[in-house]
């Protein structure tokens, strides 16, 4: 294991709810450091195999299924021609992150990226052939998807959000 690379097998711990409220906490710094400054803080990803190469993120905003509630979810992104894909990972553990069913229940949705403000987009999920050719060139572009997938027995859903 290289100095900066995550380990092969899933970390213990990491589905604790320390961990849960750790990353919770710093999502929520990262949303209001990238807001208050325009994306010139917090728009790039400098964590496991971001370290060396850091990786582009948005901001993506979602209503709440259930409660109504809006929410921002920072995300790592790649481009796919007009289109943004994302990757519900949440590192690799048992469930899909919040932000997934929410987007399922209102794809019509906007995300924030630096240099182009808010955007409306409509969320899909990727179907069979569309997550084979974008599956590469995500862990191409973050590494650590493909631990991730690893170590969970769920398939991770990608995510393709079409400018609208």
């Amino acid at each position: 294991m290289g100095r900066f690379s995550l380990p092969e097998t899933k970390p213990s711990g990491l589905d604790s709810p320390l961990t849960a409220k750790f990353i919770k906490v710093m999502a929520r710094t990262q949303v209001r450091l990238f807001r208050a400054t325009n994306g010139r803080i917090g728009s790039k990803w400098r964590v496991g195999a971001g370290f060396l190469n850091p990786v582009q993120t948005l901001l993506l905003n979602h209503v709440g299924r259930k409660s109504g509630t809006a929410f921002t979810t920072p995300l790592l992104y790649l481009n796919d021609g007009e289109s943004l894909v994302v990757v519900a990972s949440q590192g690799g553990l048992p469930k899909n992150p919040q932000w997934f069913p929410n987007l399922v229940a209102h794809p019509a949705t906007t995300v924030e990226v630096r240099g182009r403000g808010v955007v409306p987009v409509t969320a899909r999920v990727a179907d069979a052939d569309e997550r084979a050719r974008l599956w590469p060139r995500l862990v191409d572009l973050y590494a650590d998807f493909a631990k991730y997938a690893v170590w969970t027995d769920r398939e991770i859903p990608v995510v393709i959000l079409d400018p609208r």
